[in-house]
């Protein structure tokens, strides 16, 4: 090993008295600041030296001794003399050991200072940790509820799973579907109609039913759309839904309205915009005779327009009204205007009883037309149950004539129970009714014009003798059963 020989050298500042000398010593602290020991080694073997010594001031420099670093040493030397302050009396000496108290008690304060910050970095760490535990905690927590679930939903559908043959990863869809009132005969009524349809991927399934509420689907009908149309599940919102929306939106209909025209016909949603619904439209303007301004009208009043065969069922039903009552082209279109659910009826079982019908009570023809194209909804009332007994009450209670029915054709609208036999009665309480036909139109006005304008009495009172009229038609008809 190479030799080392090592100098210690102590340097005593001048002017420094023996006795303050002798207390520094003894204080080591004191001692170091005002002596320096530096050793110095001469090396053999320059293995042993470091390469890439560098300068104070960042230069390279030799890895054997020279004198230059005799002089940088002295130099740094000659800097702490500088900058330290040389004490040569008494007072100074006073002095020393007053800033060596300083110094110890700086000492201390520093200490302190470490172990606040050591104990504010143990506080922090702590508190992470503590966070890191909670989060840990959520998360196991969470994962207990999603297997918790899972397993309720496993033993909920495992007796549905065996009768349909069912894979358990379509659980957690049935399992949300649930929430909008489902039941295992639903599930088993989807599974004979479309079965795919439960193969969807319930994040899929909850994106597309939570946009159909959005645009107005109320949420108890959600039921009854996927049950009649069990492939909207599988409808893409950004490639179907939107777009079918968008097509409503630009007929005119309103926003408010977009949702129950989807939960009325939810197939829509299975025909092409380009291919079908929009050619349905145009042959409704352009073929049938309706006007742009009336097209919302007629597809809220019926959404089923949309879907059906419209050149098919108008030129059936035109063909037929011209045919049996010699019913202009314009009347036609004025019926499907005010009731477009006429191009749904069926000509053998729906239009030709009920033109039977006011044939068999006297009307003509044109007197048809003419009640037809006033009020076409004729069309769905029931026989036996509406058009029948409002006949046969205006003829023996009021003791109008069926003519009466082309001047007031309204009076086939109305409820007989609610509107036409608690007004005649009221009057006729009152004495107030006319001699002879009782006056169709004071059938026709609101409540309050009716008491008013006819009754000459307070709305409370027609309302409460309204009320005690229809509990003793109910009784009645109950004591008939």
């Amino acid at each position: 090993m190479a030799a080392h020989t090592s100098i210690f050298l102590k340097i005593s500042f001048p002017g420094t008295e023996p006795s303050l000398f002798n207390a520094l010593i003894r204080n080591r602290r004191s001692f170091f600041r005002f002596s320096r020991i530096f050793v110095v080694s001469s090396h053999t073997n320059q293995k042993i030296l470091k390469p890439n010594r560098r300068s104070r001031f960042g230069q390279p420099i030799s890895p054997y001794d020279s004198d230059s670093d005799a002089d940088d040493a002295d130099s740094f030397e000659n800097e702490e003399e500088e900058n330290d302050d040389v004490l040569t009396s008494d007072d100074e000496s006073r002095d020393v050991r007053v800033s060596d108290h300083n110094r110890q008690r700086q000492k201390f304060q520093n200490a302190a200072h470490i172990r606040r910050a050591g104990h504010h970095h143990s506080e922090r760490g702590s508190g992470a940790k503590l966070g890191h535990q909670r989060q840990t905690s959520e998360i196991t927590q969470d994962c207990r509820e999603k297997e918790a679930k899972g397993s309720l939903a496993k033993d909920r559908f495992s007796h549905l799973a065996e009768e349909l043959d069912l894979d358990e990863r379509w659980f957690p869809l049935l399992d949300y579907l649930g929430t909008f009132g489902f039941k295992d005969s639903h599930f088993i009524q989807m599974y004979e109609r479309h079965m795919p349809s439960l193969q969807i991927n319930k994040s899929s399934a909850q994106e597309r039913l939570e946009f159909l509420l959005s645009v107005g689907v109320k949420h108890k009908d959600i039921r009854k759309i996927i049950l009649r149309q069990p492939q909207i599940l599988e409808y893409t919102v950004e490639n179907n839904l939107k777009s079918h929306v968008t097509f409503l939106a630009s007929l005119g209909i309103p926003d408010s309205r977009i949702g129950h025209i989807i939960t009325a016909t939810p197939s829509l949603f299975s025909y092409s915009v380009e291919n079908s619904l929009k050619p349905t439209v145009t042959y409704l303007l352009e073929e049938v005779g309706i006007e742009k301004n009336d097209l919302a009208k007629v597809v809220q009043l019926s959404p089923q327009i949309l879907v059906q065969r419209i050149e098919t069922s108008w030129t059936a039903r035109y063909n037929f009204l011209t045919r049996e009552l010699g019913a202009p082209r314009d009347s036609i279109v004025k019926m499907v205007r005010k009731h477009p659910q006429l191009l749904h009826y069926s000509i053998e079982d729906g239009l030709l009883p009920r033109i039977n019908f006011l044939r068999s009570i006297g009307m003509r023809n044109s007197e048809i037309v003419k009640v037809l194209t006033s009020m076409t909804q004729v069309f769905s009332l029931s026989l036996e149950g509406n058009l029948k007994p409002k006949y046969m009450y205006l003829v023996n209670e009021l003791g109008n004539e069926v003519r009466s029915l082309t001047k007031y054709p309204t009076y086939l609208s109305l409820s007989l129970d609610q509107r036409i036999r608690p007004r005649h009665r009221f009057l006729v309480s009152l004495k107030r009714a006319p001699k002879g036909p009782f006056p169709l139109s004071s059938l026709v006005p609101t409540d309050e014009c009716f008491c008013q304008q006819w009754a000459g009495t307070s709305l409370d009172k027609y309302l409460d003798f309204r009320q005690r009229l229809l509990l003793k038609e109910l009784a009645r008809k109950y004591e008939r059963r």
